[in-house]
């Protein structure tokens, strides 16, 4: 791939209860020149509406699910949706399917059994509905997973990686397939107070086996998962700092093979409020 994408992963855009507060922000990153806004496609049935609101309230910029559970919603149900989407915006929107978590899964009442044969299934089915893989791209950590996004999806949005993963990524999928890993980031300079707001974020995740398991095969070791993280592994994965930092930390990214980044700015554990200062201060040295 040779394009070199700005984007947005953002809470927020679900959170939201205001679909004219999450439009007015998507207005404002499509006027800034991002790419793409990727946010979670929820644990409910169906895809979100709020994709297609922010979709209709736009006219540029692609929306992404970040991602629709397998286990949640039926294939038949979610091509629905993205055929629609198709046609009412033709190439905006992207279908990001991912294999969810066992906890989650199991915690709805539901077997997490044989993740990627659910996920071949899914796409089995997707394929029977008419959605092109060129339309759909899966949330692969792991080798079979992301030899199948490069077989039967346009490529992989990994989630909570270092650059050494995305480097990894490129090598799995080739070089024609899109690579678009979410890379979340804080914006202060200080050192203890940016470490803090990143172990708000951290401190959940290392706490569900698909991204730890993923860690240790760089690696990372239990000693660096307790308490949110070590400060080694904090860095590696959370960018912080300054502007200037911080898009370094993400250029650390595309040097190792991502076509898009969707940039995650961590807002302190409050996820009803945008960001909108820190993804205008990025838009300023990124685009």
């Amino acid at each position: 791939m040779t394009q070199r994408l700005v984007s947005v992963w953002q809470p927020f855009f679900l959170a939201s209860e205001s679909a004219g507060e999450a439009v007015a922000a998507a207005t404002e990153l499509e006027d800034l020149g991002y790419a793409r806004i990727w946010f979670s496609g929820g644990f409910g049935e169906n895809v979100a509406p709020r994709f297609r609101e922010i979709l209709d309230g736009t006219t540029r910029i692609g929306v992404a699910t970040g991602i629709v559970s397998i286990w949640h919603s039926t294939p038949p149900e979610v091509a629905a949706f993205a055929h629609d989407a198709e046609r009412a915006h033709p190439g905006r929107f992207l279908l990001g399917l991912g294999a969810s978590h066992a906890v989650i899964v199991e915690g709805g009442g539901t077997d997490y059994r044989r993740p990627y044969s659910r996920m071949v299934d899914y796409l089995d089915g997707l394929d029977a509905a008419g959605v092109s893989p060129e339309r759909r791209i899966l949330a692969a950590l792991g080798p079979r997973m992301l030899e199948l996004s490069r077989d039967r999806a346009s490529g992989a949005h990994p989630y909570f990686v270092p650059a050494e993963h995305t480097a990894e990524a490129r090598a799995a999928i080739g070089p024609d397939r899109l690579l678009a890993p979410e890379v979340a980031v804080v914006l202060d300079p200080d050192a203890s107070t940016a470490r803090a707001t990143a172990r708000q974020y951290t401190s959940g995740y290392l706490a569900l086996p698909n991204y730890t398991n993923n860690l240790r095969r760089f690696g990372w070791t239990d000693e660096d998962f307790a308490d949110g993280g070590s400060d080694r592994l904090v860095d590696a994965l959370i960018p912080w700092g300054t502007v200037e930092k911080v898009a370094a930390g993400l250029e650390k990214h595309y040097q190792a093979g991502a076509d898009e980044v969707a940039i995650q700015v961590l807002n302190g554990g409050d996820d009803t409020s945008f960001p909108a200062d820190g993804f205008r201060a990025l838009a300023a040295a990124l685009i």
